[in-house]
């Protein structure tokens, strides 16, 4: 396996990155503090879990060496799964009420 050692961008100190996403917010009209580290959560969360990427790819690309450590990034994906479902159900159920009661009015 050939391992890759060279850096496609060049190394940025966070407290650097970090005023680049504070100018980029501002630019955007972006109120929330943009930070180094939420850029990261939102990469692993949103870009990859959610899209499929295998967990163990994941881990490799945040550069952690234990499989457990991008598991809490997944735990927050089965948390949103769980929201979402409960609020699918909470959506049929008031469909199927509201079907119930135009066919009383019907009647």
């Amino acid at each position: 396996m050939r391992c890759i050692t060279e850096t496609l961008f060049p190394l940025i100190l966070n407290a650097k990155l970090n005023l680049y996403l504070k100018e980029i917010a501002d630019a955007c009209g972006i109120k929330k503090n943009l930070t180094f580290h939420m850029a990261r959560h939102t990469f692993a969360t949103t870009v990859t879990l959610t899209n499929g990427v295998p967990i163990e790819t994941v881990s490799k690309l945040l550069g952690h060496t234990r499989i457990a450590t991008t598991q809490v990034y997944a735990k927050v994906i089965e948390r949103k799964g769980s929201d979402d479902m409960q609020s699918l159900k909470n959506k049929l159920r008031s469909d199927k009420d509201n079907l119930k009661s135009n066919k009383i009015e019907n009647d």
